[in-house]
């Protein structure tokens, strides 16, 4: 079967096709003329199967030749359309059944290429064809299954089924969806992580499926994928082959391996010796454990047993299906199992100390004030994360209580309430629990010091353990928020010791229990001998006395059931220990409670937790709500949830993960489309594609004479009149298009008349709102110009429409103006559509999806009706530059746009020149072995002389070598920008050229402080000989032509550099310096943070930050230290923001909370004074708070995350009232699919009302200069007055996939190319970066050190400018256990904990633990090996993802030095951001990681000013 153009992956059936004498044919039904008077019945039990009036046949190859298309040049394919697959019964039957059966097909069999051909007038009927001989998936690079069959006689695409075959087909259509998924999720061709945990893939392909048209069965999603695992496995598998060089294979990735033995253990479908009734006949067929061998050692008797286990798999997969169908309609019925066995307090009383009661003098505060208290309801994943330290739990009398009273899953109904009292900090685990059953996590107890609100909280509602590498964590949820519980207050600390020391215990008997070979072995009685003969100093030690064990086991046995309900291993969770526990808690007449896990909670009108009665009470201090202007709040309001709320109870809105820990949901099987992230239609027609007519019309006549003609002679026309309406360019209309429901919208260029005597139309697609990636943000009245462009035949025009071209004037003294101007159209387009009178359009961006864009209407360049079309010129420019050519001399080429000459330094692309074996890379080490591009210089262009294209060309070049091509240790120590001359020349295809460059000497380098380099420039001094590696200085008689594209400044700056001192140049670039920040914007900068996407900025000469928004104070100080001259707010900016429209007189225009308005009022008179008005700020930017989109925070659907999120409405509302020239967002890369992609479409749609130029796109910061892989969101945008800023050229190699925005179901963007296959400079290692720094231990505290040497790296040298000290080189203190594991970690590259010997150790406590978090390799198959836990840092690789907070165990593991003891320091950290060793950081060390891990890398920044700086420059030039 071919496999071009159609992506065919993965042949399911690989047997070969019998022999036409020996074949089984199906019985056909009896042919006849008029199959509406005779239907044709398949089988008894399938409904009847009508046909239209299509021409009928019997013989496949008299089908394929009556259907044969265009593209039938070898193997037919074909379409297959109302089909059904059955046996030779006439029995309809699974695809699948191939492997135990011969298929037969019943179908239309219609043209591969005849799509539009909705009426199958082409079709051709053919019955009981075939057999099929393979079926095979495709689709995997468009996201879309596509099904393919083929017999001996063609290929043939399914597309539809018939109506009563389609419940059985459609079983088959989910298992190629979920491949698709699973394939997307992993492959990074399409934007996939390979490294992906299990759960956090399953989680994903939860949310893509459950948003899926072609996943409807009644089973969760997550147990679908996990059943499927098996042959999601062997799918994709076999699509390594088609894989790229540097691709990791599917059949490696652990995560695929994990979700294929999931599979096989999950006893959801196939049970190992599970016999069934097959159909109709009475053979009971077993599936017997393990696989089958090899056909060719079977016997005859085994094969066919064989055989039968295939059927028997796939019917009962199939009864399975049924089932989980008829379980979604009686979930009530199993509700009845879902019990919970309450712990009786009288039984647990002995292990607790003597009754004592809650007592606090410390004011607190309602919980109900902290949050949003309006009565109502939420979902229970909806709740903000906090954590609670100090704490006490207590009951309505005040009673202190034990947490293992109250139930761990939410019962219907229960006879306890429990409250709860602490210190409530946000909660910043990164995703896992640091609460240590035997220790904290530091070394400092995690109660002490803790800075944050004191609280008593609303009834405790369930609790829960969560499990992460050797940490417990301990969950409590009220109705308004869950907490992580920190350290216990020290009066109740004896009551949480019982709780602890049960969670020991429950970890010891699972870690008995898996030391067994067989688990079966051990009994309830068998394990309670086991623990009762645990030592003294055992942690879990309880007594040596059988029977004082297994009373303890019995009353406490709701923690260590829960310990293995949650615990991955399947014959864990179902051993004889659970068993016999579970009989013994019922034997204690324990109570039974029914589990009812709700998806929503309802929040009562106040707290009647005993604390809210008592005094004092702290100040009632609650999250404000943004404030925003009107107009955001208008296009905002009936998306955003503190506007228009949600409904809780659908699931569609709720944006939370509908999976396995949902027990009751019953899931959503109707379509959403708004869940769709940025899903748009398919792209509408190109110019190769005509639109059909629809008109009925024949009156078209010109209006007027012609007013010229078209290169190729046609005569051009103005104006038209079809069916009495008169046409004219720069006029609307609509045509109609068969592949949309909705007729198209072009904008007339200009008419004219063909050859033939044909009235033409030249237009340019318009595209509605919805069809762009606005979808549905967009305003329904506005449309989009685009560069598609079409001719079309006149009479294919259904009507005229009115679209009006809009420009508005810019300027925040027009803002209001605009607002009532738009408010009026929008009232006039009201009245309009009641009156039913057609809708009048309008039109003010054109969007380029291929280049991000939204951008202002060309002025003066459409409707003008003289043959000029401006997509045409860029679509001859485009062809023009893909033009190859040779000069006659052969002294010159051009390609790709760009003209090479003799002696013209060039890059080519290093996978010519690579010989060198792959390495094998680990996390953090995947720059290893990447190479730069090669620099060469061109010697001789050899062509032919017949024929000159790019693929026939060839060059002649030498080679320069670069530091890295002879060692590590010598790229190291050398100039990025060195290269060395060689003898060595090689013959290059000309398409692999890269691109141009320039090689100097070193003295004439542009003379530069910047941060980053951006120009193709490099340095030759030496001569380097690759066959004895020497390296000596250039000799004299080798004359080098040197590059001489010299610009005037620095041939000027060359001169000077000649005739004055070292100083004096510098001093004379500090002089230009001023000049340039002179003539750069006045920016404000909000959510400033330390000030890194400032100092790029402002190091680019485009910006100078005027005034900063910050509301943490470390760091608003720490801006405040390195931006001297910026005036900083330390406050919220929605009251920044309320002050200054009170300033400035537009508080009618203000929507804010009265708290808001009151704290505005407070600020100081000088404050006021400071704040910046309209007219000042021409640039603003910013990063709104990221954590509520950040994929590393877990529990980002909360509600404290959806208050951050709103402060994107007050960023936007700044740039709504300022109204500056330019305008930049940062986030994370999450931003774009958060809350499913509506919150990204919104801020698009809010710039765009606002009369913005926009650009979107996603950068890796690592490509730009930073040894760090960081990939961020980026928003431009541009007043129309304004040119748009490009996006900034990827300089250094770095290994990351191409990163795509997607547009709709077949488009995406990607703003840079991926650097992994070559860039202008090498990789920046954690080497270059932090390889001079001096040697500290673990937790240094010294601030400034001095510095033991000099800088080695040209990194280095530019990082630590002129610094005599080392600043904030301080390291976070890791506790006894940690710091151990820490020493025993190898010393190596990718080593993590992996690598510790698996033995005990004795704490200085005299605590024996494992060195080997004991949890990691039990669950080390669901997440990804834990890869990077504990892990060191490789010299030659780059750092992970800066945090706010390195820990060993968090979710960025990777955090111990390469050679030293100890996690990375603030100083070493700041380093990976690229932040100078000058750059201050305020606070202790939480707070400078904190201001680092949220910083925008200032050479990022940097890149991103230059491009702002260009537009800027071009201007003032123009």
């Amino acid at each position: 079967m071919p496999t071009k153009g159609r992506e065919k992956k993965r042949s399911a059936s690989q047997s070969n096709a019998d022999p036409p004498a020996s074949r089984k044919m199906p019985r056909r039904a009896a042919a006849c003329s008029n199959f509406k008077e005779k239907p044709l019945r398949i089988s008894d039990k399938l409904s009847v199967v009508e046909t239209k009036e299509n021409q009928v046949v019997e013989e496949e190859v008299v089908a394929v030749h009556l259907t044969c298309g265009q593209q039938d040049d070898q193997r037919p394919n074909r379409r297959l359309k109302d089909f059904v697959f059955h046996n030779s019964e006439g029995l309809p039957q699974h695809l699948e059944m191939l492997e135990v059966d011969d298929i037969f097909i019943s179908g239309l069999i219609m043209p591969l290429d005849d799509l539009s051909n909705k009426k199958n007038e082409k079709a051709v009927r053919c019955e009981g064809f075939g057999r099929i001989e393979s079926w095979a998936i495709s689709g995997y690079e468009d996201g879309i299954p596509v099904v393919w069959i083929s017999t001996d006689v063609a290929d043939y695409e399914c597309v539809n089924p018939a109506k009563n075959y389609k419940k059985l087909y459609d079983q088959f259509f989910q298992k190629a969806g979920a491949c698709i998924e699973v394939h997307k999720a992993l492959a990074p061709s399409c934007g996939g992580d390979p490294n992906v945990s299990l759960d956090d893939l399953l989680a994903k392909v939860v949310r893509s499926m459950s948003r899926s048209k072609c996943f409807s069965t009644g089973m969760s999603v997550r147990d679908f994928i996990i059943s499927q695992g098996y042959f999601i496995y062997n799918q994709l598998i076999g699509l390594d082959e088609t894989l790229k060089k540097n691709d990791p294979q599917f059949a490696d990735l652990p995560v695929l391996v994990g979700l294929k033995n999931e599979s096989r253990t999950s006893g959801d479908i196939m049970q190992a010796t599970k016999e069934l009734e097959v159909g109709s006949s009475a053979t009971s067929l077993t599936i017997r454990e393990g696989e089958p061998s090899s056909s060719s050692t079977h016997s005859a008797a085994e094969e066919e047993e064989e055989e039968d286990a295939k059927l028997a798999r796939l019917l009962q997969e199939e009864e399975y299906w049924k089932s989980m169908k008829q379980n979604k309609r009686k979930s009530a019925a199993s509700m009845s199992k879902n019990v919970y066995i309450k712990i009786n307090e009288d039984e647990i009383a002995g292990d607790y100390p003597l009754p004592a009661y809650y007592d606090s003098a410390e004011p607190e505060a309602d919980e109900y004030i902290l949050f949003d208290s309006d009565a109502g309801t939420c979902h229970v994943d909806d709740l903000p994360r906090k954590s609670l330290h100090n704490w006490a739990l207590y009951n309505s009398d005040s009673r202190l209580v034990s947490l293992e009273l109250l139930p761990m899953r939410s019962c219907a109904e229960t006879d306890l309430t429990i409250f709860a009292s602490g210190m409530m900090t946000d909660d910043e685990s990164n995703g896992y629990g640091d609460t240590d059953p035997t220790q904290s996590s530091s070394s400092n107890a995690e109660g002490k010091d803790v800075v944050g609100m004191p609280v008593y909280l609303s009834p405790i509602k369930e609790w829960d353990i969560e499990i992460g590498s050797d940490m417990v964590t301990i969950y409590a949820r009220t109705d308004m928020a869950w907490y992580r519980l920190g350290e216990p207050s020290k009066q109740y600390a004896a009551w949480y010791k019982p709780v602890l020391k049960t969670i020991k215990l429950a970890i010891s008997i699972i870690v008995l229990l898996k030391d067994q070979t067989r688990v079966a072995r051990l009994n309830f009685a068998d394990v309670v001998k086991r623990v009762s003969g645990f030592e003294k100093d055992h942690p879990a030690y309880i007594s040596s006395n059988p029977q004082a064990v297994e009373r303890y086991i019995v009353v406490h046995g709701q923690i260590i059931l829960q310990h293995f309900t949650a615990f991955p291993d399947h014959n864990i969770r179902k051993c004889a220990f659970v068993t016999g526990l579970a009989k013994k808690m019922e034997e204690r007449h324990h109570t039974k409670l029914v589990v009812k896990r709700k998806l929503v909670v309802c929040k009562s009108e106040s707290n009647i937790n005993p604390r809210a009665g008592m005094a004092p009470v702290a100040s009632k201090r609650k999250v404000m709500q943004a404030t925003t202007t009107r107009l955001i709040n208008h296009i905002w309001g009936e998306y955003y949830s503190n506007y228009l709320p949600e409904d809780p109870n659908d699931p569609s809105n709720s944006g939370v993960k509908q999976d396995e820990e949902i027990e009751d949901c019953e899931e959503n099987d109707e379509d959403d489309n708004e869940e769709v992230i940025l899903e748009s239609p398919k792209k509408p027609n190109s110019n190769t594609k005509r639109a059909k007519s629809s008109s009925t019309c024949v009156e078209i006549m010109w209006d007027g004479e012609s007013v010229g003609k078209l290169c190729s002679g046609e005569a051009i026309y103005k104006r038209s009149i079809v069916c009495g309406s008169t046409i004219a360019a720069g006029d609307s209309v609509l045509v109609e298009d068969e592949s949309h429901e909705l007729p198209a919208i072009y904008f007339v260029e200009y008419m004219f008349e063909s050859t033939n005597k044909r009235k033409m139309c030249h237009g340019r697609l318009m595209q509605r709102g919805f069809q762009t990636v606005l979808g549905n943000a967009a305003i329904e009245r506005e449309v989009f110009l685009t560069n598609q462009c079409l001719d079309f035949e006149l009479a294919d025009i259904k009507q005229s429409i009115t679209v009006k071209l809009r420009s508005i004037r810019w300027g925040h003294q027009y803002r209001k103006a605009s607002l009532d101007a738009d408010r009026l159209d929008r009232a006039q387009a009201e009245e309009r559509k009641s009156k039913g009178l057609p809708t009048e359009y309008y039109c003010k961006s054109l969007y380029w999806p291929e280049k991000g864009a939204f951008i202002s209407l060309p002025d003066g360049k459409m409707g003008l009706g003289s043959g000029f079309c401006q997509s045409c010129m860029l679509k001859e420019s485009q062809r023009e530059r893909e033009t190859f050519s040779v000069n006659s001399m052969k002294t010159s080429f051009v390609h790709k746009g760009t003209e090479y000459c003799i002696h013209d330094f060039l890059y080519v692309s290093p996978s010519l020149f690579d010989d060198e074996e792959g390495f094998e890379t680990h996390k953090c080490g995947k720059n290893v072995g990447l190479k730069a591009f090669v620099v060469c210089q061109l010697v001789e262009i050899i062509a032919p002389t017949n024929l000159v294209n790019a693929k026939s060309t060839k060059v002649k070049v030498r080679r320069f070598f670069r530091p890295e091509d002879i060692s590590a240790e010598k790229a190291y120590c050398s100039d990025i920008q060195e290269v060395y001359f060689s003898e060595e020349t090689c013959i290059v295809p000309v398409e692999m050229i890269e691109g141009k460059c320039e090689v100097r000497k070193k003295h004439d380098l542009p003379c530069s402080d910047s941060p980053a380099l951006f120009e193709h420039i490099f340095f030759c001094e030496r001569l380097y000989d690759p066959s004895n590696g020497s390296l000596k200085q250039l000799p004299a008689q080798i004359k080098l032509k040197y590059s001489t594209g010299l610009s005037a400044g620095n041939i000027a700056s060359r001169k000077k550099k000649g005739k004055c001192k070292e100083g004096q140049n510098e001093a004379e670039i500090g002089n230009q310096n001023d000049t340039t920040t002179r003539n750069c914007l006045a920016t404000l900068d909000i959510f400033s943070g330390c000030g890194g996407l400032s100092e790029g900025l402002h190091q680019s000469g485009a910006s100078q930050t005027k005034w900063a928004i910050e509301y943490e104070e470390p760091a608003g100080e720490a801006f405040k230290l390195n931006h001297p001259e910026s005036l900083v707010f330390i406050n919220n900016c929605n009251v920044i923001l309320r002050a200054i429209m009170e300033k400035c007189g537009d508080i009618d225009d203000c929507v804010s909370t009265q708290e808001a308005a009151e704290l505005a009022a407070s600020l100081g008179e000088k404050d006021i004074e400071n704040l910046p008005m309209p007219g000042q700020v021409e640039f603003i930017n910013g990063g709104p708070p990221c954590q509520g989109f950040s994929g590393m925070n877990r529990f980002n659907q909360g509600t404290w995350s959806k208050v951050q999120c709103d402060m994107i409405l007050a960023f936007l509302s700044f740039v709504d009232f300022f109204r500056p020239r330019f305008f930049l967002l940062e986030n994370v890369r999450n931003f774009v699919s958060f809350n499913k992609g509506q919150t990204f479409r919104l801020t698009l749609a809010s710039l765009i009302e606002m009369g913005y130029q926009v650009r979107f796109g996603i950068l890796e910061a690592g490509a730009f200069g930073v040894s760090q892989s960081r990939k961020r969101v980026f928003i431009w945008a541009a007043s129309p007055e304004e040119s748009l800023p490009e996006w900034p050229e990827p300089m250094h190699v770095f290994a990351a996939p191409e990163l795509k925005i997607k547009l709709s179901a077949i488009m995406h963007y990607a703003a840079a190319r991926s650097t992994s296959g070559g860039a202008p400079f090498r990789a920046i290692t954690v080497r270059d970066t932090i390889g001079d720094l001096p040697a500290v231990g673990n937790g240094a505290s010294n601030t400034c050190l001095e510095y033991e040497g000099e800088p080695i790296s040209w990194f280095q040298k530019k990082i630590r400018g002129n610094m005599a000290v080392c600043c904030d080189h301080i390291s976070k203190e890791m506790n006894e256990l940690n710091f151990i594991r820490c020493q025993r970690i190898p010393k190596r590259p990718g080593a993590d904990w992996r690598d510790l010997p698996n033995e005990q150790i004795k704490l200085s406590n005299g605590q024996l633990v494992s060195l080997i978090p004991w949890c990691l390799p039990n669950t080390a198959d669901r997440h990804n090996k834990w890869k990077g836990l504990f892990g060191r840092l490789d010299w030659e690789g780059n750092f992970p993802t800066s945090i706010t907070d390195p820990q060993p165990m968090g979710k960025v593991g990777m955090c111990f030095h390469p050679e030293q003891d100890r996690i990375v320091t603030a100083r070493e950290c700041a380093r990976s951001q690229g932040f100078p060793d000058s750059y201050k950081f305020c606070g202790n060390i939480h707070h400078k990681h904190r201001q680092i891990g949220n910083a925008v890398p200032p050479p990022l920044a940097f890149a991103l000013g230059r491009k702002l700086k260009e537009v800027l420059d071009q201007k003032k030039s123009s």
